[in-house]
């Protein structure tokens, strides 16, 4: 775990106003069709004046060899430090596809 927590990169794809596109590269997991990425990180932004504003993520893992369940804890903490990397301490809605390791989380900053 340690090991693809600190080799993880992350490259930005695409950008526009409310959302960007980032690859994440990770040492253990590729993407078979293409060799690359082994996932990437969709972040929009909602702009819009809500006073409850939250930053929705989809995190998507191409690689199948991350959708084995004893890989659970690793996917997790994949997730954990790509939201930390990425988007920082805003209240985050996060939707991870990982074949059988997919989940939804939540985000919330302690100072509300």
């Amino acid at each position: 775990m340690e090991q693809e927590i600190s080799g993880m990169s992350f490259t930005k794809n695409f950008r526009s106003a409310t959302a960007e596109e980032w690859y994440i590269f990770l040492p253990g997991f590729k993407d078979p069709l293409t060799g690359g990425a082994a996932g990437k990180a969709i972040i929009h932004y909602n702009l819009y004046g809500n006073r409850d504003v939250f930053i929705n993520t989809t995190l998507i893992f191409d690689d199948p060899a991350m959708y084995e369940p004893s890989l659970h804890p690793l996917i997790y903490a994949l997730a954990d430090e790509t939201v930390n990397k990425l988007v920082g301490y805003a209240d985050t809605l996060l939707s991870v596809h990982a074949g059988r390791n997919s989940y939804q989380a939540e985000y919330k900053s302690q100072s509300q």
